[in-house]
This record gives structure tokens, C-alpha cells and sequence, in this order.
């Protein structure tokens, strides 16, 4: 399982490529451990139990972690080893050595048989990773741009964004997110995908950049989603196939004018939105979604637009139904409005690394579904800044 925080790089446009994924301790030192207990085991083992035949599978052991020149080199180490203890009259109460006794050269045999065959699995098992991560680097860049990190304050708003991937080495889904700064105000959009795949994620990157080009154009947020139902329906329609009517995404349109304690917002068939208060933890639910983008067309009414007070210090939480929909292992649902009441007001980063911890320790790490989040808290606003004493009439001239 992949779980990923969406966050900043240092600098723009870098990409760092993803380093092969490293072993764990315990099997790196596994061969070195093996050995030693076969040291401690062999003086106290009757003549005809030479458990350093043994030995023969220690090139094994070094493929899981090693490529396939530490592989070449344990086994020239094990075969020599196996002569050691073959020769050392001493070992197991012999008073003669057994290095060139028919089984003996039989195990040498078959240690270099089966460290060759160990060679070619870690060659095969180094290639597979490299390709691995090749994979994950190009996906990672992908879900840059695709899912573009947030910035952490626009105006008098501080934000923050969550990503977990429920796929093991997966980077980019049906999941999506964007906040966009403009003249009416910060527009915020989360969205869920229906299905998975190359097809979900084709869909999500169509309605984002519908979004953030309509954002900056349409007076309002009914117009706006019209905008980006129509740009959905086009590239449905131009895709084909029979999932046409079926390539639907639930999502929330929000925005948060620059004046006003305000906050309005158009729901798509999504969850609805969270308000954090420092009393009080809602659902911004007034029962007027309308269908999911995609499917209006099925319906043909005008988007409803709530408005909610939305005072400083207040934070708004959209989510994704991957957060509500995770079950532990008893099958119960996360309860997200007991878990947020029960932590109390908490700054955004803070908000979503909690809530990032106790999903991954309420699934027991077993998501079943990519989980995305943006949170929006309204700062307070600025004091003006006090004007400079003037040489007015009213003031003092210092003259004599």
C-alpha cells in the first residue's frame, strides 16, 4: 500500500527519481546469520550429519537482497567455506579431513549450481525493481501535474491537501482536488471518478482542466459547473465507447469570496462538505445535490448554490467518499464527524496529518479505496495598519 501527503518541492518543476526500494535489515544480514548458526551447530553434530552440505543454500538467501555480483561472491564464499569445514579434521570429532570425498565435491557442485541459478534470479529481481521504480517515477510525475500541490495561503486562507493511493504502487487515480485564486474570490473543487484505471484518470485530468480554465471565466458557480459539464459531455463523446453515459464524477464546487464571511457552494452527487468550528463540527447539507457531472444532462435542472456563513477562524473540509467508506476490520465505517468532534479544532496541516494517521490505524493500513482532502481555514483579517502622525494644524510646529 502506497500512502502519499501531497507537498511542495523544493524546486519548481524538479523531479527526483525514485531509488530501488530497499530491503529490510533482517534479510540483508539473513546469509551472515545463517552461517553463524551453522558455525555454532557443527561441532556438535556425529560425523555423518555434515551440516555445512547446508551451505548450499546460502546463494539462495543472498538473492533476495543482494544483485547478482554479491550473489557470484557468497557462493565463491560458501563453496570455499564447505571445503573449510570439509578439510578441518577437528569439526564434528573427525581426526581426518573430508575435502575431496565424493559427497563433499557433490555439494560443491551443487553450490555452484544453485548460485548460478540464485545469479540469474537476483539479475532477474534487479531488473524487475529498477523497472518498478521507473514506473512509480513516471507516475509521480504524472500526479504533479495532474494533481498540482495547493499553496498553503491565498489571501487570508491557509490550505492544505491530502492524497493516499490505496493501490500498493500506484501514484495517480480517480481522486482530485484544485484550488484556484481569482477575481470573485478562491474556487475550491474536489472530485471522485467513477471507476479506476487509465479511464478515471483521463476523466479527472479533463475536469481539471476544464475547472481551471472555467474558474477564472464564469461569474458564478452554477455557470461554472455548466461549464465543466459541458467540457465532460465533449470528451465523453469523443472518447466512445459504451461507458459514455456511465463516465460520471461526483464533485463539489466551492467558493470563498475575498469580501464577505461567506462561503457558497454547488454539490454534484458528493459528500458534502464539513464545517470545523471550534464548537461545532456540520455537514453543509441542505438536501438540493444536484446529479453527478456528466449526468445532468439526464436531469436538465439549474444547479442549486447553498451559501454559509463562514467566519474567521472557521476551517472547511472536503473530502472524498474514500474517508467515509473505510471500514475496519469488523466492517464499521470511519465515523469522520465522531472523530473530528472528538479532536477539536486542529490548524489544517495538523487536521489532515491526524486524520492521515487514524485512517491507516483504523484500516489496520487496509484501504480500499484512494482517499483525497482539502481543507480551507479563514485566517483573520489583517488590522489595518495605523496611519503616520501628520504636521497638520492639530499637531504641534516645535517653533519657539
Amino acid at each position: 500500500m502506497r500512502l502519499e501527503r501531497t507537498r511542495r518541492e523544493p524546486e519548481a518543476g524538479m523531479a527526483v527519481r525514485t531509488q530501488l526500494p530497499a530491503p529490510p535489515a533482517w534479510m540483508r544480514w539473513l546469509p551472515a546469520l545463517f552461517v553463524a548458526a551453522l558455525l555454532l551447530v557443527e561441532p556438535f553434530t556425529p560425523v555423518d550429519w555434515p551440516v555445512s552440505f547446508a551451505l548450499i543454500t546460502v546463494p539462495l538467501l543472498a538473492a533476495f537482497t543482494q544483485g547478482p555480483l554479491g550473489v557470484a561472491a557468497v557462493t565463491v564464499f560458501a563453496v570455499l567455506f564447505e571445503g573449510v569445514l570439509a578439510g578441518t579434521p577437528c569439526c564434528a570429532g573427525r581426526s581426518v579431513g573430508y575435502l575431496w570425498e565424493r559427497h563433499y565435491v557433490a555439494s560443491y557442485v551443487c553450490t555452484i549450481l544453485v548460485g548460478a541459478i540464485g545469479t540469474v534470479l537476483a539479475a532477474h529481481r534487479t531488473r524487475r525493481e529498477r523497472t518498478l521504480a521507473d514506473v512509480r517515477f513516471v507516475a509521480e510525475i504524472a500526479q504533479r501535474v495532474l494533481l498540482r500541490p495547493v499553496p498553503h495561503r491565498i489571501g487570508n486562507l491557509l490550505l492544505e491537501s491530502l492524497y493516499l493511493s490505496a493501490a500498493a504502487e500506484a501514484r495517480i487515480g480517480g481522486d482530485l482536488y484544485e484550488a484556484v485564486p481569482t477575481s470573485y474570490g478562491v474556487r475550491l473543487l474536489i472530485g471522485d471518478v467513477r471507476g479506476k484505471g487509465l479511464l478515471a484518470v483521463e476523466t479527472a485530468a479533463t475536469l481539471l482542466g476544464a475547472f481551471r480554465e472555467a474558474a477564472h471565466d464564469e461569474p458564478d458557480l452554477p455557470s461554472l459547473a455548466d461549464r465543466v459539464e459541458v467540457s465532460m459531455g465533449r470528451r465523453a463523446m469523443l472518447l466512445g465507447g459504451g461507458e459514455v453515459g456511465e463516465r460520471f464524477v461526483t464533485a463539489v464546487f466551492a467558493e470563498i469570496p475575498t469580501e464577505g464571511h461567506l462561503v457558497r457552494i454547488v454539490n454534484c452527487g458528493h459528500p458534502p462538505p464539513l464545517l470545523i468550528r471550534s464548537d461545532e463540527v456540520s455537514e453543509l447539507d441542505r438536501g438540493r445535490s444536484a446529479p453527478p457531472l456528466n449526468l445532468g444532462v439526464l436531469v436538465g435542472e439549474p444547479y442549486s448554490v447553498d451559501v454559509y456563513d463562514f467566519r474567521p477562524g472557521d476551517q472547511l473540509l472536503l473530502y472524498t467518499d474514500g474517508i467515509t467508506e473505510t471500514r475496519d476490520p469488523h466492517g464499521v465505517f470511519y465515523p469522520l464527524l465522531e472523530r473530528l468532534r472528538s479532536w477539536g479544532p486542529l490548524p489544517p496541516r495538523e487536521l489532515l496529518e491526524q486524520l492521515h494517521g487514524d485512517l491507516m490505524a483504523y484500516s489496520h493500513n487496509g484501504l480500499q479505496d484512494d482517499i483525497a482532502a482539502l481543507t480551507a481555514c479563514l485566517l483573520a483579517d489583517q488590522p489595518a495598519e495605523p496611519a503616520p502622525p501628520s504636521d497638520g494644524a492639530g499637531g504641534s510646529s516645535g517653533a519657539p
